[in-house]
């Protein structure tokens, strides 16, 4: 059986599951490319699989998932079985697990409100009240990196693959202020020493997220 992830290198979601099979060594995954942009995710085919149309998506024979922290977990339970990265201890775990959904409900809208207007609605500015919520965000992740190195914890878990994803983002709309976030600011440097980050995230897809929005961003200055 293989692995089929359905992916674009620019969204966060799916760089966040690279970082997760890069992390588990999985070998043999196949990748097919879905341009969001081009509006591959709303064709008949993937919305018979998807009717979401989103991705990340991940096929495992007849299997089907979305949702990037969905996927993570999965292949986490699978093929990482008393892995640092999503320890079983519930304690441990529950800390991980509000992580994650700070990531789904805090995070990531942050940056879909702010970032979908340029991709999709032909806008070339960010919205007040859409930075404001980054910067909320911020302020957020800068209290839960007070008390340790890592986002969930003294260890390095999949909260971190799937935050950084999206932070390392957000830094491109609104950059990360050294001097206000500095337990941000060191945890990104930790975080891109990682194998898995600089295997999963830098070169397969951060960069190019930077560039396709400076791309759009600069369609209001022609």
């Amino acid at each position: 059986m293989v692995l089929t992830l359905y992916k674009m290198d620019a969204s966060p979601p799916v760089r966040a599951v690279y970082m997760v099979i890069e992390a588990l060594n999985i070998p043999n995954v196949k990748y097919v490319d879905v341009d969001l942009l081009a509006e591959d995710h709303l064709k008949e085919e993937f919305l018979k699989l998807n009717p979401q149309h989103t991705i990340p998506m991940l096929t495992d024979d007849k299997f089907v998932i979305w949702d990037s922290h969905a996927i993570a977990t999965y292949l986490l339970n699978k093929y990482g079985k008393g892995s640092s990265y999503y320890p079983e201890d519930p304690e441990k775990r529950a800390l991980i697990e509000m992580r994650l959904h700070f990531d789904s409900g805090i995070l990531y809208p942050a940056l879909r409100e702010n970032d979908e207007p340029i991709f999709f609605w032909g806008e070339t500015t960010f919205k007040p009240q859409g930075l404001a919520k980054i910067k909320s965000a911020y302020d957020f992740t800068e209290k839960f990196l007070s008390d340790s190195p890592w986002i969930a914890g003294d260890d390095v878990t999949v909260a971190d693959m799937s935050c950084v994803a999206t932070i390392g983002s957000l830094d491109a709309l609104l950059p990360i202020n050294e001097k206000e976030y500095p337990k941000i600011t060191s945890w990104l440097k930790r975080c891109s020493e990682l194998d898995f980050y600089q295997r999963g995230n830098n070169v397969k897809g951060l960069l190019e997220f930077k560039a396709l929005l400076k791309q759009y961003l600069s369609r209001g200055k022609e």
